[in-house]
Formats: C-alpha cells, structure tokens, sequence
C-alpha cells in the first residue's frame, strides 16, 4: 500500500478536483432542482457508484481499451452524450404540472433516478481517463501489487466525491424549494433541468478526446 504521506496528498488533491465545478455537480444540481434534495442525493449515489465501476476496470487495465481505441472511446462518448440528452429532453417535452403548491411535476422514482445516475457515470469515457492518467501518479510498485493500490485511491476519489456532490444537492433543493413557491417556477423547473442535461450531453459530444 502506498505510504501515509502519499494517502494524505493523494486525498486532499482528490478534494480540491472534486470541489471544483464540473459535469457531476451539474447533474446532481438539475436533478434536486427538479425533484428536490432527496432526488440529489440518490443522484450523487447513483454517481459515486458509476464511479467505483470505472475504478474497478482501471485496476483491471481494461480502460486502457479507451485510451488506444479512438473507436472505443467514440462509441462510448457518444453513447453517454445521447443518454444525458434523452433524459434532458423528456424533461423539456414534460407537460407542466398544475400551478398550485401541492401539485408539481410528477415525480419520478428515487430507484429510477439511481440507476439512471449509474448509467450516466459508467457511460462517461472521460472518467475512465482520468482514472488511468491520474491513479498510477500515486502507486508505487514497491509497495506492492499495483491493482490493491488502485482500488484504494479510487474509492479515494469516489468518497471525496460525495459530499461535494451532496452539499450541491442540499443548496439546489434549498433553492428549488424556495422557487417552488413562485408559480412561475413550476412553469420553468423542468426547462431548467432538461436544458442542464441537454447542454451536459451536447459538450460530452463535442468534447476533444484528449
């Protein structure tokens, strides 16, 4: 195992990245902005899930696959990019929900909303990427088998990653709920939401393999 030193740098360089806005934020913030906290958080899980996936096939050396094989990753690209927009447009071709406080849109499943993270995250190339550029920095060969090694500071990543993604999915609940009491809200919270997923899928699509 790597050393204590190397475990500490390693978790706070996890911190920082996944404080930083990116893509998993986003999506955990449409998701409590269309359904409320609970709904960011089983997202948040949903993800951190898909993650652990992506951690397993890089200790495996699977995802080198995805970094020599321009048609692997395409595929895989495109794949995760038409999943995000599928679930963004369902949002904006919603019909609207009454306007009053106790009928809002209705509500999908928090089981439904897991699995549908899962699949966003396992679908993500990039993540596998990342897992394969950043993790061997910190593995050590002398320390023993390189694939324990892997694992550990995968989760690493993926632990750290929980609560920035929860703390998001508590502001945006916080913030939808405040909406939620403007009539007007209800008219635009499934055109925000899809038009975040949409926008997420179309820049996975255009985005540069490198």
């Amino acid at each position: 195992m790597p050393h204590l030193e190397t475990l500490l740098v390693f978790t706070l360089a996890a911190l920082a990245m996944n404080i930083s806005p990116g893509p998993s934020n986003l999506y955990v913030m449409s998701r409590s902005l269309a359904q409320g906290t609970s709904a960011g958080l089983v997202a948040a899980a949903g993800l951190a899930t898909g993650s652990l996936f992506h951690v397993t096939v890089t200790s495996l050396g699977l995802a080198v696959i995805l970094k020599y094989s321009p048609l692997a990753f395409l595929v895989m690209k495109l794949a995760g990019a038409a999943y995000l927009v599928f679930l963004g447009a369902k949002m904006l071709l919603a019909k609207s929900a009454p306007l009053s406080p106790d009928a809002l849109m209705p509500k999908k499943p928090l089981g439904g909303i897991f699995r549908q993270s899962c699949l966003v995250e396992i679908l993500n190339p990039k993540t596998a990427l990342f897992f394969l550029a950043f993790l061997p920095q910190f593995a050590d060969p002398k320390a023993g088998p390189l694939a324990p090694q892997l694992l550990l500071l995968g989760a690493i990543v993926t632990v750290t990653a929980i609560p920035c993604d929860a703390l998001v999915a508590i502001l945006s609940g916080k913030a939808a709920d405040l909406l939620k009491r403007r009539p007007i809200f209800q008219k635009l919270q499934n055109w925000i939401s899809g038009s975040v997923l949409v926008g997420l899928g179309a820049t996975i699509a255009l985005s540069r393999r490198d």
